[in-house]
């Protein structure tokens, strides 16, 4: 039964994230790219003001994976960096993070353009 719960907060936290996003499609004249930039802007802000890992303790996949998750991602890498480097690992800190990441989708968006056949609509 926990492992039900663990999904319903992840579905229930990721949902909310994607319908605020939703919303500001709807309603405001805001593009989809500024929206995801502002995802990810707000993402790292929350993480600097100590609110955005609670809510990923919490909330799993489902504070992880939207955007504002890879700028939560970024700014840990860059305070671990700076931590470590000094100053210099602000510059390198968010990239060795989320190298793996960045990496994978690289990967795998590859072997689906070579996989499959890209078709036009009628």
């Amino acid at each position: 039964m926990d492992i039900f719960f663990e999904y319903l907060k992840a579905f229930a936290v990721g949902g909310l994230i994607c319908a605020a996003g939703q919303v500001l499609i709807d309603r405001t004249k805001l593009t989809p790219a500024r929206i995801l930039t502002g995802y990810v802007v707000a993402g790292v802000a929350l993480s600097a003001l100590g609110l955005y890992g609670p809510l990923a303790d919490f909330a799993g996949a489902g504070a992880s994976v939207p955007l504002t998750g890879f700028g939560h991602l970024l700014a840990q890498g860059v305070r671990e960096a700076v931590a470590e480097k000094g100053i210099l690992g602000a510059l390198s800190g968010g990239l060795g993070a989320a190298g793996a990441g960045i990496a994978a989708s690289v990967v795998f968006g590859l072997l689906a353009a070579l996989l499959f056949d890209p078709k036009e609509k009628k």
